[in-house]
């Protein structure tokens, strides 16, 4: 299977498809909220693999909120001041709706709006015009 359609929407969103060792992964930033001295990034994450012998496409996706910066106390970090990373996986199956529905499992307010649901959408239809099956899994292990 050739996943060049499948690059060209992603440079369309905008992002970029990577590959390493046979693992095609899409990455891009779909919220940023900065306030005082602190950000916080809202992160869609799609990987997949083509098994060519079986003659499928497994695939995952997930959310990412991380954040950094200086905390005035009352944000988690403690008195003072830190730094802090986080990343949380959603959901038990595909996700839909829109991202603000998504960012509350965060407990931040997002004002996007994309729908990631059409990445998956796009892939799993181009797999299955190339005669492939598309196998969703909730995790990326065994991808």
């Amino acid at each position: 299977m050739r996943v060049d359609e499948i690059e060209k929407f992603v440079e369309r969103i905008p992002a970029s498809l990577k590959e390493k060792r046979g693992v095609y992964s899409v990455e891009f930033a779909v919220a940023e909220r900065r306030v005082f001295l602190s950000k916080k990034k809202l992160t869609y994450s799609a990987r997949f693999r083509v098994d060519e012998d079986k003659k499928e496409l497994r695939f995952t996706e997930m959310l990412k909120e991380s954040s950094s910066g200086v905390s005035s106390g009352d944000s988690g970090f403690g008195p003072g001041f830190g730094f802090k990373k986080e990343s949380y996986k959603t959901g038990t199956g595909p996700r839909e709706g829109s991202i603000e529905e998504q960012s509350k499992l965060f407990g931040a307010q997002y004002s996007y709006t994309f729908d990631f649901s059409e990445v998956r959408t796009f892939i799993e239809s181009e797999t299955v015009k190339a005669g492939y099956a598309f196998k969703y899994q909730i995790t990326p292990l065994g991808l």
